[in-house]
């Protein structure tokens, strides 16, 4: 038996569906803009926190920290004091200041500290940059 008028139709839309689907394949392989591998997606994060392409087995750590060390922005005044609150304190002698100007988190331990302090208690602190950022020195209560 012969197929009707919209059978037909419905079988021809099909087949430029196809066709049109086969095309965009094939022009998507030729025109391929990406073209990124693995290695060229990935990025790092170096010791300063920045976005880098260099794997963190091959960073030169010790000349990043110096550099950080001597970037203009950064240089701590040994004399500048700095205000927080303790925010946290735990049995084992570790703890955190919160910044009152920037609401960093800067650690400490209590061999810094110049006097008994409590969780919430305002103090003055001076910075010091170690291996792993900022920690608090000569921590006194106000």
């Amino acid at each position: 038996m012969a197929d009707s008028y919209s059978k037909k139709e419905n079988i021809k839309k099909r087949e430029k569906k196809r066709q049109d689907k086969l095309i965009k394949k094939e022009d998507r392989k030729t025109n391929n803009n990406k073209g990124k591998t693995l290695e060229d997606m990935i990025a790092y994060v170096d010791i300063n926190g920045n976005l880098t392409s260099v794997p963190p087995h091959l960073q030169n750590q010790e000349e990043d920290l110096l550099s950080r060390k001597e970037n203009p922005n950064e240089v701590l005044d040994p004399a500048k004091l700095f205000n927080g609150i303790i925010n946290s304190m735990n049995e084992k002698g570790f703890g955190f200041i919160t910044e009152e100007k920037t609401n960093d988190s800067i650690f400490f331990h209590q061999s810094q500290l110049r006097q008994e302090v409590k969780k919430y208690d305002k103090v003055t602190y001076k910075k010091e940059v170690s291996e792993k950022g900022f920690r608090a020195i000569d921590i006194k209560k106000v």
